[in-house]
């Protein structure tokens, strides 16, 4: 429950939502126009892609589909339970999505190989299960179709009558905002820096995970 989670929470998701939409129009404006933070569109791409691509086009596909899946394994493996608490490895796996977007960086920028998307859709993955796993699978940042869903949902439930739950909306808006935002300066970025504009949510990631360090660290303190 939204009601749960600490005041804080809300600043977390909008970096996390902006970095996922930074990731996201690279990965429209570089990989073949195909998203990196979500699947909807890719798994489609590889269902048509079995009667009307190549074999080589389809396994691209899939395994951009299967690195997503190992980045949330990667999450699920480290975290457990419904709730964000202090001392948990928060910081250790947006230090490790760093690293996967660093290897992205260099595959994608140094080789030109198709290595650097699967590393970069297990980056969007292992920071989808990580905020899944501390909101108890309200908070979703790598995708918005969820998010407008529930905003719909909300307002058809206030239109019947029932209460409105202003943190939560005024949670989902800031999500939405920064996916915007992300995927605004991953564009521009894009355009003046190629694929070294990686290099801005990296540096995101890690100042993001060192200050969880430090904040754990004085609460418990």
């Amino acid at each position: 429950m939204i009601s749960k989670l600490p005041r804080w929470v809300e600043s977390g998701a909008f970096i996390l939502a902006l970095i996922a939409g930074f990731i996201n129009s690279i990965g429209l404006l570089g990989f073949q126009h195909q998203a990196i933070s979500h699947l909807s569109g890719t798994a489609t791409q590889f269902g048509t892609g079995l009667i009307t691509a190549s074999f080589s086009s389809s396994l691209h596909l899939l395994l951009i589909l299967i690195s997503f899946v190992i980045g949330s394994i990667i999450s699920g493996y480290y975290l457990k339970g419904g709730s964000l608490k202090l001392g948990r490895r928060y910081s250790g796996l947006l230090y490790l999505e760093a690293v996967l977007l660093l290897a992205a960086i260099f595959y994608l920028s140094d080789q030109g190989g198709l290595t650097g998307h699967y590393f970069a859709s297990a980056a969007c993955g292992l920071q989808n299960a990580l905020a899944t796993t501390y909101s108890g699978a309200v908070v979703r940042t790598t995708h918005m179709t969820g998010i407008f869903t529930d905003i719909g949902i909300m307002v058809g439930a206030k239109l019947r009558g029932e209460a409105f739950d202003k943190r939560k909306l005024l949670l989902f808006l800031l999500i939405i905002t920064g996916f915007i935002s992300g995927g605004a300066l991953g564009a521009y970025f894009f355009e003046v820096f190629y694929f070294q504009a990686l290099f801005i949510p990296v540096v995101i990631c890690t100042l993001l995970a060192f200050s969880y360090s430090m904040y754990s660290m004085k609460m418990n303190r």
